[in-house]
């Protein structure tokens, strides 16, 4: 059974710094990539930063130039900086794992609240 852990979150002043950690229980280099979402109160969930196992990273446009995905593949850890946070990156942020067969299979973390005070 896959098992994504996330840890780092908690309370920031703007213009801070956060590293979020997501381990998984598993090998990640079994997934097709790796990736971070949120999810503000009384919005739907969104992509932040996703990274392949080739290395190819995305981001929201909101979050670039601000945060930095990364992976080490030996700890099975995928990381998330986070710089110059904004109030309005509060949100419970997600990990996620994707392996794509004949469709897209998700595996999610329970997630880890980020707030950002202005």
């Amino acid at each position: 059974q896959v098992q994504l852990v996330e840890s780092g979150g908690g309370l920031v002043q703007a213009g801070g710094s956060l590293t979020l950690s997501c381990a998984a229980s598993i090998n990640i280099l079994g997934f097709n990539s790796m990736g971070w979402y949120r999810q503000a109160p009384g919005e739907m969930r969104e992509l932040v930063a996703t990274i392949r196992n080739g290395g190819r990273t995305n981001y929201a446009d909101s979050v670039k130039g601000r945060f930095t995905i990364s992976r080490d593949n030996a700890k099975n850890t995928v990381y998330l900086q986070m710089n110059s946070l904004k109030p309005e990156d509060t949100a419970v942020y997600y990990c996620n794992a994707q392996l794509i067969l004949v469709r897209p299979m998700d595996y999610w973390g329970k997630g880890t609240l980020i707030t950002v005070s202005s």
